[in-house]
């Protein structure tokens, strides 16, 4: 209202209740953050994870020339699943890892087998691997279910296989090449041992 033609200003909100409205605010933020991460926390951790030391679940994927690979049929060699994508900045920094670990160590039956996942149609996966000099076989796990049947909580994530077909280990995050010829060595062959080299 105007009083004597001068309008009447607005009444202000003192400092300590804006400062009291942002508290509630950041709070609320805080709390739904948690909840996300507690449902994203639940969702992943609903099947249990087998055990290190149990045979490797099953593994048969089309590679990227059509062709099925199993994992079983790679039984007497040492194998490295990578779950990865080609958007992962950590899985682009161990690529050049894990294709030295691959060359240095294939003569005694090392194997590599990278599974994309969430990474695009088999043209853009190839055109990725082509760019990067991806020399070992790669797999595309287009629905996912590879990646939910061998529990991967994110990428990279990698699972070293014996020769038996066991799992012996699973390492979370970018793995260089001195920390898998460490876990593999125990389980690998004598230098030029391995038949199909």
């Amino acid at each position: 209202m105007k009083r004597g033609g001068q309008e009447k200003p607005k009444a202000r909100r003192p400092p300590d209740a804006i400062l009291a409205q942002v508290r509630s605010w950041v709070k609320l933020l805080v709390l739904a953050v948690a909840a996300v991460i507690a449902t994203q926390l639940l969702v992943q951790n609903q099947a249990p994870p087998f055990r290190l030391g149990e045979p490797a679940p099953p593994l048969a994927l089309e590679d990227l020339k059509g062709r099925r690979v199993d994992l079983a049929g790679l039984r007497g060699k040492v194998v490295l699943v990578n779950f990865w994508a080609t958007w992962c900045a950590p899985c682009l920094e161990e690529i050049p890892e894990l294709a030295e670990a691959w060359r240095s160590q294939r003569g005694r039956c090392l194997e590599v087998v990278g599974v994309a996942e969430e990474s695009g149609s088999p043209p853009e996966v190839a055109e990725f691997a082509r760019r990067h000099a991806i020399p070992y076989p790669l797999l595309l796990d287009a629905d996912g279910k590879a990646a939910a049947d061998w529990h991967v909580p994110g990428y990279p994530r990698s699972y070293l296989v014996d020769r038996e077909g066991r799992v012996r280990r699973a390492f979370d995050g970018p793995l260089s090449r001195r920390a898998l010829e460490e876990a593999a060595g125990p389980h690998l062959l004598a230098p030029g041992a391995c038949p199909e080299s």
